[in-house]
């Protein structure tokens, strides 16, 4: 369960040398939040800069508290600093956007109102995005196109940063490598509901794209398809990975049993030469990969139920509870109608 929230609305906003979009950005943020009459903060996580953003950040916050200004010691990347802005939220609900003013901020209060109909997450759908499509577009829809196959959760747009999210989604997932775009599909494991809404999109007007250029496009590919298997392993197997590495491990069993009896048949009753028989080898070596696998999945049950237990970790998550009101025993006769409480956990 989280710590109760102390402010309406946390704005989490990762900024890597975007020195000419600071200013801008806290105007919009400010102009878009301010009619609202929410309590809000913007939490902005510098990410290592080498441009003169942090210069810019502090200026920010000394001429408006309700700017909150994080340095990190170098580049860790969007993932960490998401996290770290999770981490220092107190809104009920807490919006990520980029820096670089290709979200718009005018498009939080209607993602805000959305969530608000019962939603724990609400996606921003770039529907009309503003980027070269041969570097950007098709890259971007095969990989949503990957990811909602592999995950189950059909979001269209998962590299949109613009997002909302409940206070008990952020404070109870942890985020590690680059982990951020799937925040939706790995808490879809544990039944928050969301939805997805068209936002608009603009070009980028100052600074520079974090992953233009051919070599950096394939190796973000290449770190989102290693990040989608984690996340299908911790969605599917996370509680249980001897159902994943025993699979695999009877499957390797039997396969290798399997042919060690057909060898065995083919020796003793037809007198062949196993020696010059690449498919003995086979055979002992699934015999012993399955022995392996087993025995992992063994070692991951041990694991997981060290963490669990170690940190009293449930396996469930409540979403309401609904009970009637403690009796205080004052002996009063209270007439009234009987009170309820209801909370969120998870």
């Amino acid at each position: 369960m989280s710590e109760p929230a102390t402010l309406d609305l946390s704005i989490v906003v990762p900024i890597y040398n975007e020195v000419d979009n600071v200013d801008p950005l806290i105007e919009q943020l400010t102009a878009a939040l301010g009619p609202t009459g929410r309590s809000y903060e913007i939490i902005c996580v510098d990410d290592g800069s080498n441009d003169g953003s942090w210069k810019k950040l502090e200026a920010a916050q000394a001429a408006d508290p309700h700017v909150v200004a994080v340095q990190f010691r170098r580049n860790y990347g969007q993932t960490a600093a998401f996290s770290a802005g999770f981490d220092m939220s107190r809104g009920e609900w807490s919006i990520t956007i980029d820096a670089d003013l290709q979200n718009d901020p005018a498009d939080i209060p209607k993602l805000l109102a959305k969530a608000e109909e019962g939603f724990d997450i609400v996606s921003g759908w770039r529907v009309k995005r503003k980027d070269a499509m041969i570097m950007r577009k098709l890259p971007s829809k095969a990989a949503n196109w990957l990811i909602r196959k592999v995950t189950g959760v059909g979001l269209h747009d998962y590299g949109c940063s613009l997002k909302v999210y409940h206070r008990d989604v952020v404070k109870n997932i942890r985020l590690y490598g680059e982990l951020h775009r799937f925040v939706p599909a790995v808490a879809n494991s544990v039944g928050i509901r969301w939805a997805e809404m068209e936002v608009n999109h603009r070009a980028r007007v100052a600074g520079e794209s974090k992953y233009a250029g051919f070599t950096k496009t394939i190796k973000r590919a290449t770190k989102v398809f290693l990040d989608l298997l984690t996340v299908r392993f911790l969605v599917s197997y996370a509680t249980r990975p001897i159902h994943i590495f025993g699979v695999l491990g009877l499957g390797a069993f039997a396969v290798g049993t399997g042919l060690g009896v057909y060898l065995t048949i083919l020796k003793i009753f037809f007198g062949a030469n196993l020696s010059e028989r690449p498919l003995l080898m086979l055979a002992v070596l699934l015999v012993i990969l399955g022995v392996q696998f087993i025995t992992f999945g063994l070692l991951g049950e041990l694991v997981i139920r060290t963490y669990h237990e170690s940190q009293q970790k449930p396996i469930y998550n409540i979403r309401k509870i609904l009970a009637e009101a403690d009796d205080t025993g004052d002996g009063d006769d209270d007439t009234g109608p009987v009170s309820s409480r209801e909370k969120r956990a998870s």
